[in-house]
């Protein structure tokens, strides 16, 4: 199946993945370690979702004066990414939830021990906003 993306799907994608690195990252301890596991686990990616995730990208807002008002625009776009990759190629849909899952993963791992309940809470978050798409 092939799948046409254009700029601002794109963007909805960047913004969609790298929004949730940035969620977590606020609602951890160590947002420097976070951050730098997740972006890591995002730039892993492969297929389609890899080549959007690697291109550079213009026009990705990801402030906010606070964690809410980034997850007002975020979590949106995990929604929205899901859908236009759904809409278009299933396949493609579960790789970009697979990969922002592990790049989760990857954020939550450099905690000592479990995750605090702040970035199991803000994981559920996401997943949920993945899973509504």
């Amino acid at each position: 199946m092939s799948v046409t993306l254009t700029d601002q799907d794109k963007l909805t994608l960047r913004t969609a993945a790298y929004g949730a690195v940035t969620l977590l990252a606020g609602a951890a301890g160590s947002p420097h370690k976070v951050a730098t596991e997740g972006s890591i686990a995002l730039a892993s990616a492969t297929g389609l979702v890899g080549h959007v995730l690697a291109e550079k990208s213009k026009g990705m807002n990801l402030n906010g004066k606070s964690v809410a008002e980034l997850a007002d625009h975020v979590l949106p776009a995990l929604t929205a990414a899901m859908s236009l990759l759904n809409k278009q190629d299933p396949a493609e849909a579960d790789n970009f939830r697979s990969t922002v899952i592990i790049a989760i993963e990857a954020a939550t791992r450099t905690q000592k021990g479990q995750p605090s309940p702040t970035m199991a809470d803000m994981a559920r978050k996401i997943t949920a906003a993945l899973d509504a798409g």
